[in-house]
């Protein structure tokens, strides 16, 4: 129950303050999986409801929080992380109304509230995230001096929401010179201060790990995976293979990248002329795995490239990265394949698929031993007759390779790849998955190419005498369409009206904002001075000048405040300013003439400005010195009247009409 020895809070200031951590709540919970924040949101919904008149009974608040806590670890999989962390601290905030009534309550809910909008940022640093978290924050703030004016009496709490907002917005304001300095000097560092946790969910994503069916969730992501800017030739829709992992290992059921790479030698490459110079910007997953056009010419910096020339980062991508690459497509591709190698390339579990294996062995009797782009050309007419493209399959089983073949002939990419892998080495063709992804749409408003996580693809490579290894897509071979429609077909809102162009500009301000706010880095900071002649600076100098930038803004922020001081009273400041419009007739009251005196010298000089000035003097005398005015009039119509008062500098009647009077 509540305590009845605190300061209470009235109805009024109670729904601005659950309506302030109600909004520094939402920011987060829309970075939640969707079944927590719904959990969450639906919970705090039910606490307002229950508690709208009377606190919560303690031992039901403890009920709810153990029984809330628990759905919650639940559904995060008793994993602890960031993302649990962040979970819990939404649960908690939620719950925390239910014993808001004092003023020390809600002081204490709006400061747990602020945390929201900080812990949302540790999920997503996007623009709509920061845009929510700034409303929030200027919600709660503006509570805060609700509630201080509570507490002090001040008169100001008649102000409106509105107005509230505004005065915190201004006080923002000042300090976002300061804030602006420590974002564009502060030293950027290559690894965090503080070791911070990767993500206990982890995103959709390329993984050096593939089993059919596995990507279900991520056909169905249409979030973006990467943007792609040319600088030279863009290559044709049939080229744009994101070429990611390559998967060796196959235990019957995954596919893996291989662990024994150590000792390989250089692969020889020959490459057509022809070069593709471009930029990629990656969303984060969490992972090492990087993509580049088919085949990348060397390694960015920061990544290293693979023997089979696949791209790793040194260290996760937990954020935006970028990486300028050159790609080119290859005339032959490792030609000589190592003994080793090729043994390696065809290796297949004991065991497994006899039905695929039997049916391979048939086909390399039928064709002969060195009719490798037979068998291959055989399999391919094969998918292309009798099997179909469909994203509704069910679980395979412990033969998955001849399930697919001979009995359910329909699936999606990591299918048709896998069991083409299998056919090919039970037939004595090397061959390997490659994972990534294909295709793109072009964002014409900011002139690059939009690659989704739907987008994620896996196709088959053969080693073929003479040739080297060569890229065979069985998927292709059933469904072009899935493929090589560049997305613009799939691409969500292209059927609206507009609605192309919208997503468009909505992508590119995303885009905008990755590459001027999370791609600020050490780099970006160093061009920055370039424009100042400083070709390069050192971290000591950054933060010298860090300092300078801060102490400047901090005494601006003191004369600006200086400068704007003024009577906090809004009817006091009014009556000030009501007797400086007076100075322009020489009739401006004196800082030591009492009301009645100034008005008694005013109707001498002035009779026609009297009586209505006698008026306003006697409203202020009452609502100063006999604790408001007669009638109940609000001290917001005192107010307005005083502001409205403008003597005029003719003779005649004032320009001035009090506020609700009919002339």
């Amino acid at each position: 129950m509540a305590d009845p020895t605190l300061p209470a809070l009235d109805p009024r200031s109670r729904r601005w303050v659950l309506l302030s951590a109600g909004a520094c709540l939402l920011p987060l919970l829309l970075q939640l999986p969707a079944q927590i924040a719904v959990t969450i949101g639906a919970s705090a919904l039910a606490v307002a409801a229950l508690s709208w008149r009377q606190p919560v009974h303690g031992l039901l608040r403890l009920l709810l929080s153990l029984v809330l806590i628990a759905v919650v670890l639940g559904m995060s999989g008793f994993s602890i992380g960031r993302d649990t962390g962040c979970a819990l601290l939404a649960a908690m905030l939620a719950i925390k109304p239910s014993e808001t009534f004092s003023l020390r309550d809600a002081r204490s809910l709006l400061g747990f509230a602020l945390f929201a909008p900080f812990a949302t940022f540790l999920l997503d640093q996007g623009p709509l995230s920061l845009a929510l978290g700034l409303t929030a924050t200027l919600l709660a703030l503006a509570a805060l001096m609700l509630l201080a004016d509570i507490e002090s009496g001040d008169v100001r709490r008649d102000a409106s929401p509105w107005q509230r907002m505004a005065g915190t917005g201004r006080l923002l304001a000042l300090g976002l010179p300061v804030a602006l300095a420590a974002f564009w000097l502060f030293p950027r560092l290559s690894s965090p201060l503080w070791g911070v946790p990767e993500r206990a969910m982890g995103r959709p994503g390329l993984s050096d790990r593939m089993s059919p069916g596995d990507w279900i969730e991520l056909l169905d992501d249409d979030r973006p995976a990467l943007r792609a800017r040319f600088f030279s030739d863009m290559p044709r829709p049939q080229q744009m293979y994101w070429r990611g992992p390559v998967m060796w290992d196959f235990d019957g059921r995954t596919w893996t990248q291989p662990r024994w790479t150590a000792g390989w030698s250089e692969t020889a490459i020959e490459r057509s002329p022809q070069r593709w110079d471009y930029e990629i910007e990656l969303e984060p997953t969490d992972r090492r795995q990087l993509v580049a056009l088919d085949l990348p010419v060397a390694a960015p910096e920061g990544s290293e490239l693979d023997p089979d020339q696949s791209l790793k980062s040194h260290t996760p991508l937990t954020g935006i990265s970028r990486w300028r690459m050159q790609s080119a497509v290859p005339v032959r591709y490792q030609a000589a394949l190592p003994g080793q190698l090729r043994q390696y390339a065809l290796q297949l579990p004991a065991g497994y698929n006899p039905r695929t294996v039997g049916l391979a062995r048939q086909w390399r009797q039928e064709a002969g031993p060195l009719a490798d782009g037979e068998i291959v050309d055989r399999a391919l007419a094969w998918i292309r007759r009798d099997f179909a493209y469909t994203l509704d399959t069910p679980l395979l089983g412990r033969n998955s390779v001849d399930e697919f073949l001979f009995d359910q002939r329909a699936g999606f990419c990591e299918h048709f790849s896998s069991s083409f892998v299998v056919l090919m080495r039970a037939a004595g063709i090397p061959a390997r998955v490659v994972t990534g992804y294909t295709g793109g749409y072009r964002n014409k408003v900011g002139g690059y190419w939009l690659v989704r996580r739907s987008d994620a693809h896996a196709w088959a490579e053969v080693w073929l005498r003479g040739r080297g290894w060569v890229r065979v897509d069985p998927t292709a071979a059933v469904a072009p369409e899935r493929i090589y429609d560049t997305l613009q077909d799939r691409l969500p809102g292209a059927d609206l009206a507009g609605g192309r162009s919208l997503l468009d500009f909505g992508d590119w301000m995303r885009s905008g904002w990755n590459d001027f706010v999370l791609g600020f880095d050490a780099q970006r900071q160093q061009r920055l001075l370039r424009p100042l002649g400083i070709d390069r600076i050192d971290d000591r100098t950054l933060v010298l000048l860090l300092m300078l930038a801060i102490a400047l803004g901090l005494l601006w922020m003191f004369w600006f405040s200086r400068r704007n001081e003024r009577e906090p009273d809004p009817v006091l400041r009014a009556w000030h300013a009501l007797a400086r419009r007076y100075r322009h007739l020489g009739l401006e009251r004196y800082p030591d003439e009492p009301a009645g005196r100034w008005v008694q010298r005013v109707a001498a000089a002035r009779p026609e400005l009297a009586a209505q000035l006698q008026e306003l003097s006697q409203r202020f005398s009452d609502w100063r010195y006999a604790e408001g005015e007669p009638g109940g009039r609000s001290t917001r119509a005192l107010t307005q009247a005083l502001r409205a008062h403008r003597p005029s500098a003719r003779n005649g009647s004032p320009s001035s009409r009090i506020p609700g009077e009919r002339r």
